[in-house]
């Protein structure tokens, strides 16, 4: 299910300067979640997962402080619906049910739980049929809740972080090849069409080898990149390509594969730096 990025930062004319946030905090555990191989290597390692945190938050929320996303709620007109949380989970393309429904497990008789039976008619739709300002209200109240908290973490890593992290790690990639991987299946979703995070990196393997396969790592990850532009252009809300072109790129160029700090970057024309490790 794809997921729909979430607030594009403020216009080129404002310069918001940001620092790292506090120290990362650990996910809570989905049942179904299966955690990247290798602990402690990558971004497995928890500081540079908060600071894959907040380099997505910087383009999602236009902020560093990802922890502060967990009430962010909003219909951005890109057709799916309201998009909402620290991933930007949709009403429209399903992840933002799963959420209820995991959080509902967690936590029966929650805010959200009686809005179970709106979230599964509008899937697929933008419509807000059954939600609503009361809908978003509650939303809100229920991102007060450290469970809540618990199970966007949680939906997080199972359907996105997780995922992304060890196919990177098959693919041979280090810490910087995960966080693209990361990013992109964040915007684009897991699906395999040609727009999806399967279908970018099927055209980019046609484009370079991995290094599993022996190719050169940064050769690819510039493959794979290009291929994402490509994909982000086919739609209006995405055809802003600074997070690749003024984030990515510039870490690539730079030859920090490691995405070692200090770290700094523009994303829709916004400047942010995170100097050292969280």
């Amino acid at each position: 299910m794809i997921a729909a990025v979430g607030v594009l930062a403020g216009g080129g004319a404002s310069l918001a300067l940001a620092t790292a946030g506090n120290a990362a905090t650990t996910a809570g555990s989905h049942p179904a979640a299966v955690a990247p191989k290798a602990a402690g290597a990558g971004l497995a390692d928890p500081h540079k997962k908060e600071i894959a945190m907040e380099l997505v938050s910087s383009a999602e929320n236009s902020s560093l402080d990802w922890k502060a996303q967990y009430k962010y709620i909003e219909d951005i007109g890109d057709g799916r619906g309201y998009t909402a949380g620290i991933i930007g989970f949709c009403s429209g393309t399903g992840d933002m049910l799963e959420l209820v429904q995991h959080y509902t497990d967690l936590k029966p008789g929650n805010v959200l739980a009686k809005y179970l039976p709106a979230l599964e008619d509008v899937n697929g739709s933008d419509s807000h049929a059954g939600l609503g300002s009361a809908f978003v209200s509650a939303w809100k109240t229920a991102a007060k809740d450290t469970v809540f908290q618990t199970a966007q973490n949680d939906e997080r890593d199972r359907v996105y972080f997780n995922p992304s992290v060890n196919q990177a790690k098959t693919d041979g990639l280090g810490t910087l090849g995960q966080f693209i991987y990361y990013d992109a299946i964040v915007m684009h979703g897991p699906g395999s069409d040609p727009v999806s995070f399967g279908g970018i990196r099927k055209t980019a393997m046609k484009k370079a080898k991995t290094p599993a396969q022996g190719g050169n790592e940064t050769t690819y990850l510039n493959a794979f990149l290009d291929a994402r532009k490509a994909a982000m252009k086919t739609e209006d809300a995405h055809d802003d390509t600074s997070r690749v072109d003024t984030e990515q790129r510039v870490f690539l160029n730079a030859g920090n594969l490691n995405l070692d700090p200090p770290l700094k970057w523009k994303t829709y024309g916004d400047s942010y730096q995170i100097l050292t490790l969280p």
